[in-house]
This record gives C-alpha cells, structure tokens and sequence, in this order.
C-alpha cells in the first residue's frame, strides 16, 4: 500500500479529483460576484449614486467586451431601469447569486460524499483483502478485535477526508483569497490588516494543534487496544470464572479507562484553548475593521458602500480560513491514522494475489505425489517442531501418523495443509512448491481437518456446505427492479476497486459434492452425516425446533397424522402408556396442573412466566370458582413437604433435581413465608405470599413428586375450571393461548412436543429414550425425515459454532472435509473428544466413504487411537520432531521400533 495518503487518494480518485477542482474554480466566479454586488446596490439604488435627477435612469445587465483585434463587442444593451426598479432588479440578482453559490456548494458537497465512501469502500476492502493474505504466523500476532476495529472504525475519517484532500484547500482557500481580494479592491489598508491576522491565524493555529494530534494518537491507540482486552476476556470467560480472576480483569480494565479518561481530558482542554485563540483573533479584525475603517470613513477616503462590503467580505473570510485550518489538523490526524492502518497490515511474505484469482472452472485432478523436501518446521520462538523430513505421499494411498506428544506428524500435517511455513525445504506438489500453486488447485485438491474446528454465525447446513463455496458458478435471474440494483451494485463495486461477484448467486460446487444440483444434494449430506454420527444430533435439534406452519405446510399435516401413527404404533408394541396424551376433557397426570389448568400453550408475551397470575380474567375465574382457595392449601402443603425434606440438605444435592417447582435458593423464602403464615389459611395472606405459595401447585406432577395431593375430585374441578375459562374467554384474550388440539399442529411448541401431543410417562425410566427411536422410525416411514432434518440444518450455530457441543463441533468439522470431492485428505487428529470405540467406528465409516464409487484418494491421518494403524497401507512414525519410521503397519510391528512401543502401550 502507498505510504501517504494524500498519494494514495490521488491516484485512485485522480480524474474525480480535477473534475471537482474544475468545478470549485468556476463556482469562484458567483462568489466573487455576490461580495461586489452589496456595494452597488447600497452606493447605487440606496444612496442615490447615478440617479441625481428625479426620473433618472440606469442601464441593468449591460454585457459587453473589448476584445483584442476586433474591439468593443456587445452581446446585450442591457434594461434602462428608474431608482426603484433598480433596487429591485440588483436585489433579485443577489438571491440568484445566493442559490448559485448554495447550488455548487450542494453540487461539490455530495460529489466530495460519494468520492469518499467510494474510497472508505475501497480502503477496507484492501485491508480485508490483505488479511486473507497473511502468511500463518502473521494471525499468531493479530488480534480480532483490533483489526476488526481498525477496519471498522479507525479508517472512516479516511473516506470523509477523501473528498477534501483537494478539494476543500481548493474551495477553501480560493473563497479566502477571494474575500481578500476583494478587501484589497476597496481599500489597501484594510486589506494589509486582513491579510495580517490571516497570517497570525494560519502561523499559530496549527503549531499549537500538533499536541492535539499527539493526543488522538495515543487515544486511538488506548481505544485499539480496550476493543481487544474486550475481546480476550469474551473469548477467555470460562477461564476468568474458573481462576476467579473476574474482579482483576474490572481492575485492569478500569486502569484502561482511566488512562484514556486522562488522554480524552487533556485533549479537550488543549482543544477549547485553541478554539478560544482561534475565535479572539477572529473577532479581533472587525474590531480593527470598525476602528480604522470607520476613521477613513469619517475622513473621506473610504465611502459607507465600501466599508459595508468590506464587513461582508471578511464576513466570509473567517469561516474558510478556520475551516482549512481544520482541513491541516484532519490532514495530518489522518495521515498518521492512515501510517498506522499500513503498518498494522504490513506482512512480510504476503500471499501474491495471483494465488487466489477466482477460478471458475476445475482445473482437474491435482498433480503428485504431495511430498515434503528436507522438510524444517519451527515455531514462533525458533524452536525447531520438525527437522529435515522428507517424504511422499503418492495418489490412493492410505497412510497414519503417530508419535508421542510433541513428536512432529502433527506439525507435518499442517504444513501439507500450509497452515504452517517452512523454515527451509518445502512442501510439493507434483515437483512444484505448494505456496506458488492457486489456492483453486491445492484448496480445492486438498482437504484439511483438525480438532480446532471454527464455525462461522450462520446455520449448520451453511457451515456444512461452507467448504463447496469456491466461486458463482450459477447465476442468479434478476427481475423488475432488481434488475437495476444488480446493475447499481455491479457499477459501485467496479468503481470502488471491489469485484462484483454476486453473493446472491448460487456458489455451490454440486459436483464436489457428487451431486448434481440441489434436488439430489441432501442424500449426499445425509451420507456424511451419518458416517460422522451426526444425524441422530441434527434430528434432536430439529424435534427441539419451533416452525411457523405456514412456511411448512405439508410438514405441519404430516406431523398431525403422526400423532395419531404413534398412538397406533405404541398399541402394537403394547407401549400405550409410555405417552399420556392430552385430551380436551380430561386431566393429564404426567402434565403440571398449571398445563392442564390452561391446556394450551401461552402465546402472548405479557402472560408467560408470573404474567398470567396477574391477568385479570383468568384471576377472576380461579377466583369466582374457588380453585384459588384450593391451590393454596396444595401449595402450602408442598411448601411443607419440600421444607421439612430438603431444608437440611447441601444446595448440590441430587434430590434438588427431581424439584421442578422449587431450587435450593428457594428453602429459606419458603421457610419464612411458612413461619410467618403458621397455618393460617388464604385470606390471611398477603398478594405476594398467595401469589408465591399458588406457584408451586402450578408446578406439581403427582407421579413425579408423589406428595399424594392430586384427588380425583380436584382433577375434575381443574377441567372444570379450565372449560369455564374457555367459555368466557374475551376477545382480546382469544389469540393470547393456543389452546391444545389433537387435529391441529400446535404452532407455539416444538416438533416433539406436536408429535407426542402428551407427556411421557414417568412409568419407564427409559421413556424419552424409547419414545425418540419410535419417533425416527416413523419419521423415515412417512417420508417426513427428509424435511425434519432440513429443519435441523437449519439450525444457527452461534458465534464460532459456540451453540454446538465439543463433540457436536468436532463432527461437523470432519463432516464438513467429507463432503467435497478431493484428491487428499488430512485428518489432523480431528476427533480428540470422542472414545476410542466411536473414532475406530466413524475412521472406518469415513474411509469407506471416500472409496466409494471406484474413489482413490489418498489419505493421511494423524491418529490418536494407535490401534487403528491395521486399517492403514503405510504408517509415519515421528520422535522429537523426526521421521524415525516409514513402512506398512505389519513390517513395523516385526521390528523393536519406536512404532511397537507406541501400539503396545
């Protein structure tokens, strides 16, 4: 990148630029015009100057010119206008003069707009550009935040600065001097003073305002470096609470803060101290004006009309003057800003831009072998992680690596996969240096796993593709006015230096996926998916998911049959009661009583939680019927119960699981509202105390708790209550609860929530379990997985997939790799979180995978599990950052190597 700025602008906005200036010198002429014109209309129409005689006449807009060679040329003879008509006519041509001048101001302003976001587009693209060109160890120095933070926020002034790095010098200085031209016109030693306390200004102002950049500097800086303390103690929390180190991270951070408190002080005093210098000087000339001004006046040798437009002049003069003092302090406070923005994205060994130039068609196969030549890793420090390795791996081969911790194959796996650069030697492909070939051959040729699996925020099926997103190999058809957006988008990127490709379009590499398109792209995914034990995960998220059944309808009347299939199914199995299903005039037993009280889900917002407690209504009809009464003596005899068995217990007791109705941090209120309340019934209670004892009832399961305090009588009185609910239930109310149906999907609940339409028993300490292998099965049967699982794709995987298990990760991210077509594979221990038995199951299943359908591919894998080499052609063995084994896993196991030692233990 150009180290000025000002070079910088130029070059890329070179054309702008002298377009703009042309423009600024030819709005000088209107402005000249509109400082002399005060003066005539004052001396002329006003004083009477030309118009002695009553019924005298003056000429208006008479246009002539003496030419060279040819004469006096008149173009216009002008109006003979009286007195009064000229006040008017010299009155109107100064309000056209002033809309001209405010029409090139509006002109120059906008276009000086949309230069600079043009370049603030450009600017950040070029450091986003740059990022994706780092060499490795470059991002092992980096913090997110802070290049986030630079690109975002510390290159803005940049892009308003833009428009006037030569413009505003330009507009400002010309409209300057024109004031002080004119000045000078009407009278010399006016202007000497004028151009004296400009002298002052521009000697002093910015001497003085060199602190204020060494100020911004150092704030700029103290900002940056919050923004990544922030972020260390986001990514770094589950440390902090761990090592209780929360209260030291609010001591350093509020030491930052200080710090910048004190820089952000000490800017403002020096800020309005120069402002206030800058603004005396300013005032100080009309004062002079006045004076002096005012005596040649009175002495004759300066007319009112001159004086006044002298006022007026200089009345313009102070305003560009500061703001191209201004325009001095942004040049500068921007060109350190922009030094700073080069040096934090300066890289030595930075990725030639040639090696990711898009590629739209495959260039094929990739060449072999893929082979480390005298091979010298090292990290950060200079210590050496590998030493002189050479070796190949040919095309169909299988090959492990192991080693003890720290022995080097895993470290070779990331150079193959040019995480990590040579020291010396090099890593080649098919005899040419992998860091020189297009990303398009070796990204796509080559597949990389490890245990550090990343996620983008998005969904799981996005992250799961993520891998086939090489360039649009299918346009998107634009219609109506898209069409001229597509145009707009392609026109500004092309203007600000950005490519155009269409993120819109369809990037999907469907034959790396062995599919065609995307009607036949699932039953591949589904593959993958199984093969890494993900699908059961991907099928518990969808049953956890909540869809709106308009944008699923056939899903939504699919599932509704299902309920009544699973009904049917449980009968043939003899399982009826292993789901209690909910039916409009009975009461659920494996349901809470608040459930089957309102027998539906609360939609509303303002009545979940404690809100429906407090809704007058429902209220009303506890009330009215007594239920209230009745909910209180249960609940008080809960409070009872759960005190006298739990209040003696540690709050990390497993009992306090099996309380859905209370925590341990609960006892001690109960505790006292019992005390205090000492059998006294209902209406002794306050709201409060009512309010919290009727809760726990709300929360009670009889076959789950087992106080005894569900009778048949109070069952029926809860139906009872809640049919008269239902009865009266206000219109405004009506949308509030999605009352239970059975031939209805229930918009408001999860899928398995609508497919079980009940409770599962608390009979079978295996219900839940059972319940999900019926429901898969029928799933498949009816032809609904398919849809299910897109539902579970569909998933958000959160900030750095941060939403999934380590495990979940783990698989998605091997997942991810076997989805493309590749000529190699490396697996870089990518299941660390996973047992034994699993790995040897999905290494099993992935390597099958990969061959099928006549697929040679090599494979390399840097075990964990030894006892996997069996199912490799070759094996690696490394020790202290050499090679020390090479050969099949059955003639090493012949030898007292290192590689006998490893598999025995």
């Amino acid at each position: 990148m150009e180290k000025r700025l000002s070079r910088y602008i130029w070059k890329h906005t070179r054309g702008q630029q002298l377009w703009i200036l042309l423009v600024v010198a030819i709005s000088m002429i209107p402005y000249f015009l509109s400082f002399d014109l005060p003066k005539q209309i004052v001396n002329g129409p006003i004083q009477g100057d030309g118009f002695d005689k009553p019924g005298a006449r003056q000429t208006f807009m008479n246009i002539n010119f003496d030419l060279p060679y040819i004469g006096n040329v008149e173009f216009f003879s002008g109006l003979e206008l009286t007195r009064m008509q000229m006040l008017f006519a010299l009155s109107l041509v100064f309000l056209a003069l002033v809309i001209i001048n405010g029409l090139f101001k509006f002109y120059i302003n906008t276009y000086k707009g949309r230069l600079g976001e043009r370049l603030l587009r450009r600017i950040r693209f070029e450091l986003v550009d740059r990022i994706l060109r780092f060499p490795p160890q470059q991002f092992k120095r980096m913090k997110g935040a802070e290049v986030s933070s630079m690109v975002k926020d510390e290159v803005e002034p940049l892009g308003g600065f833009t428009g006037d790095a030569f413009v505003s010098p330009a507009l400002l200085g010309g409209q300057a001097l024109t004031a002080l031209f004119f000045i000078f016109m009407q009278n010399v030693w006016l202007g000497l003073i004028a151009a004296v306390m400009v002298g002052v200004q521009a000697l002093i102002i910015p001497r003085m305002r060199r602190r204020l950049l060494i100020l911004g500097r150092e704030r700029q800086i103290t900002a940056r470096e919050l923004a990544g303390r922030v972020s260390e103690i986001v990514d770094g929390i589950g440390t902090i609470h761990a090592y209780d180190t929360s209260n030291y991270e609010r001591a350093d951070i509020a030491s930052r803060l200080g710090r910048i408190f004190k820089i952000r002080y000490d800017l403002y005093q020096w800020k309005f101290l120069v402002k206030f210098i800058n603004n005396f000087l300013a005032q100080l000339t009309p004062f002079l004006f006045y004076c002096i001004g005012g005596y040649l006046a009175l002495q004759g040798q300066l007319d009112i009309g001159q004086l006044i437009a002298v006022i007026s002049a200089y009345k313009d003069l102070p305003g560009p003057l500061k703001d191209l003092i201004d325009w001095d302090q942004t040049r500068q406070d921007v060109q350190v800003k922009y030094v700073q923005v080069v040096e934090q994205f300066s890289a030595e060994q930075i990725i030639d831009p040639k090696i990711q130039t898009l590629a739209l068609k495959d260039s094929g196969p990739m060449p072999s072998p893929l082979a480390a030549v005298n091979l010298t890793l090292a990290d950060d420090s200079g210590a050496r992680l590998l030493e002189r390795v050479s070796v190949q791996i040919k095309p169909g081969e299988t090959v492990a690596i192991i080693g003890a911790a720290g022995g080097g194959g895993d470290v070779l796996a990331e150079a193959f996969a040019r995480l990590i650069w040579p020291e010396t030697g090099k890593i080649t492909v098919g005899g040419e240096d992998i860091l020189e070939m297009p990303e398009s051959v070796v990204g796509r040729g080559i597949s990389y796993v490890s245990s550090d699996a990343y996620f983008f925020y998005g969904t799981l099926g996005e992250n799961l593709l993520y891998g086939l997103k090489h360039a649009p190999l299918g346009e998107r058809e634009y219609k109506g006015s898209d069409i001229a957006q597509r145009k707009w988008d392609v026109n500004e990127a092309r203007l600000a230096g950005n490519p155009d490709y269409d993120t819109k379009a369809d990037w999907i590499d469907y034959r790396a996926a062995s599919a065609t398109g995307r009607d036949d792209l699932f039953p591949s995914l589904l593959e993958v998916l199984d093969t890494v034990q993900l699908s059961k995960d991907i099928l518990d998220l969808a049953l956890r998911t909540v869809i709106d059944p308009n944008n699923y309808p056939e899903l939504a009347s699919g599932i509704v049959e299902m309920r009544h299939a699973l009904r049917d199914e449980l009968e043939e199995a003899g399982l009826s009661g292993l789901v209690v299903p909910f039916e409009p005039g009975a009461y659920n037993m494996e349901a809470t009583v608040g459930e089957n009280l309102l027998f539906g889900t609360v939609v509303d917002p303002n009545l979940t939680g404690r809100g429906i407690a407090r809704n007058a209504y429902f209220r009303s009809v506890v009330g009215g019927s007594g239920l209230d009464h009745i909910l209180f003596d249960m609940g008080y005899s809960i409070a009872e119960n759960a005190v006298e068995l739990f209040s003696d217990l540690p709050p990390d007791h497993p009992f306090f699981q099996q309380l859905t109705f209370m925590t341990a941090d609960d006892i001690p209120t109960y505790q006292a509202i019992l005390q205090k309340l000492k059998g006294r019934g209902f209406s002794e209670a306050t709201p409060d105390e009512r309010s919290a004892i009727i809760r726990l009832s709300f929360s009670y399961i009889e076959p789950r708790h087992r106080f005894g305090l569900l009778t048949n009588e109070l069952m029926a009185k809860i139906v009872e209550v809640r049919q008269q609910f239902y009865e009266g239930l206000p219109k405004e109310m009506e949308g509030a609860i999605e009352r239970y149906d059975p031939e209805r999907y229930m918009a408001s609940s999860n899928l398995m929530d609508n497919v079980l339409f009940g409770r599962v028993s608390q009979k079978h300490a295996d219900g839940s379990k059972r319940i999900r292998s019926i429901v898969s099965s029928l799933l498949n049967t009816m032809g609904l997985l398919d849809d299910v699982m897109h539902i579970g794709a569909d998933f958000n995987v959160g900030a750095g997939g941060k939403r999934l298990t380590a495990v979940q990760r783990q698989k998605l991210n091997l997942a991810r790799a076997l989805v493309r077509r590749s000529d190699y594979y490396i697996f870089n221990k990518p299941l660390p979180g996973l047992d034994h038995r699993l790995q040897d199951e999905i290494v099993r299943d992935a390597m099958k995978l990969l061959r099928r359908d006549g697929r040679e591919p090599a494979l390399i894998w840097v075990l964990s599990n030894t006892s996997l080499t069996s199912l490799f052609d070759r094996v690696l063995v490394f020790d202290r950052g050499l090679l020390v084994e090479d050969g099949t896993p059955k003639a090493l196991a012949e030898k007292n190597g290192v590689f006998k030692e490893l598999v025995s233990s």
